[in-house]
Parts: C-alpha cells; structure tokens; sequence
C-alpha cells in the first residue's frame, strides 16, 4: 500500500507539473510493459497531460514502433544506453508531446547475460531539446524490479521538470 500512495503521490505531482506548463507526455516501455503509463493514468484527469504510451517489448515493436535502427539492438543489445536513447528519441517523434521517458530492462528471472545480470534497467527521460539517461542495477525479484523501475522513471520526470521551473 506504501509503494501504491508513492507512486500516486508522484503521478500527481507530475500531472500537476505538466498541466502548469500545458505539456503532454509519453512513455515508450519494456520490462516495465506499460506499468508506468498504467500508473500515469491511474488518477483522473491525466488526460489532459498523459499522451499515449508505446509498450514496446519486443525487439521489432521497438524498431516498427519507435523507429528504433535495428542495427543499434544487434550491436548493443536492447538493454542498452544506445538503444534507451532510440527509444526516447522515437516517442517523442511518433507523439505529439513535449517530455517522454523510456525504460528498458531484464527483470528476470531469466534473461541475463554477460555483463547484463537481472536487474538492469537504463532509463532515458526528456524532451526533444535535452536527454538524459542512467543504468540502474536493481534488486529483488521481477515485481520489485519493475515497482523500482516505474517509481524511478517517475521520480526522474519530476526532477526534470522541478529543475526547469528553477
């Protein structure tokens, strides 16, 4: 129950953010599979700041999608800064939005490889003029990686628009 009000209380606070600045958002997610769309949308009135999401969990519905170049994905893998980025970037080409975040990740159990264990995650979050990213190596079992992931996608958002209102 502690983690659903933290969550709520950041979807709040983000949809209050955005409805000052008369700005949209997406989400663009993997490991996640659209939990952080679902928790944006959980409050009412979010349609008026919440766009669309792209649940993009496969490597092809990344490419279709989002306009991710299939070549970044064989060469750096789908968990990976470079293609977090594509992410990011193609949402907020295919939406009508100022600010997107994009996630992806292994949540496990399985899904791990060298370099790569359970529990990576890379986040891109901005707009189109500024992005940026960070690598998360999180713990627990597949539910806990995804709660953390949502809540820290979330957190990023508001830190970005916290700071442009300074």
């Amino acid at each position: 129950m502690e983690l659903l009000n933290e969550v709520q209380a950041q979807v709040l606070a983000l949809g209050e953010a955005l409805r000052a600045r008369a700005w949209r958002m997406a989400t663009a997610e993997s490991c996640t599979g659209g939990l952080v769309a679902a928790a944006c949308t959980s409050v009412a009135g979010s349609s008026d700041w919440f766009e669309r999401g792209f649940v993009t969990y496969s490597n092809e519905a990344k490419v279709q999608m989002l306009g991710v170049d299939a070549r970044l994905i064989e060469r750096h893998g789908a968990v990976s800064e470079e293609v977090v980025r594509a992410m990011l970037a193609g949402a907020l080409v295919q939406a009508p939005v100022q600010l997107a975040v994009a996630v992806t990740g292994i949540a496990g159990p399985t899904g791990a490889v060298p370099g790569k264990p359970v529990g990576t995650v890379w986040l891109a979050w901005g707009t189109a003029e500024r992005t940026m990213v960070q690598r998360l190596q999180l713990g627990g079992d597949r539910a806990a990686v995804r709660a953390a992931s949502v809540r820290a996608a979330l957190g990023h958002l508001l830190d970005l628009l916290d700071a442009a209102r300074s």
